[in-house]
């Protein structure tokens, strides 16, 4: 088991930044490259258990709603199925992984801004844990910046 982590600052309060993630289903309004997702047998954004399944850069992918606290500011979704190393970075793919990622925000009082971490646990074959680190490590300030860049415009 290997862990991916990244955080910043969002210039944005935390009641705005919650708002946007709070729905599981909300991934388009805030990850590019999404371009749609559906919550699967009726349930809620915010319902424990509640399946999404999205479509990013091509690809479906589900994920399961494993933890939600309007309390905490926090969630955590799992994939459903293993991850698929994406073709064509490597010529000897790494085995697919599972995962189990978390959003977490804070305020910064200081400018009525957020701290947002985001870290996804990765169950992997030893030999291909490293790989799978690098890409999420890689992956996730993609995400964050995306969200940020997303606030922006909901703010203008």
């Amino acid at each position: 088991m290997t862990t991916a982590y990244y955080s910043t600052v969002l210039d944005h309060p935390m009641e705005i930044v919650w708002a946007l993630i709070r729905d599981f289903n909300n991934y388009p309004a805030y990850i590019e490259g999404v371009s749609e997702s559906v919550i699967e047998d009726d349930k809620d954004g915010d319902e424990i258990g509640a399946v999404r399944r999205f479509c990013y850069l091509g690809n479906w992918i589900r994920q399961r709603l494993a933890g939600h606290s309007d309390a905490a500011h926090s969630l955590t979704y799992a994939g459903i199925e293993p991850l698929p190393f994406p073709a064509g970075l490597a010529p000897d793919a790494p085995t697919p992984v599972r995962y189990e990622g978390t959003m977490h925000l804070l305020p910064v009082v200081e400018g009525n801004r957020t701290f947002i971490e985001w870290s996804v646990k990765l169950d992997t074959a030893p030999q291909d844990a490293d790989r799978w680190q690098a890409l999420f490590q890689s992956w996730i300030p993609d995400w964050t910046h995306s969200l940020e860049r997303s606030l922006g415009r909901l703010a203008a």
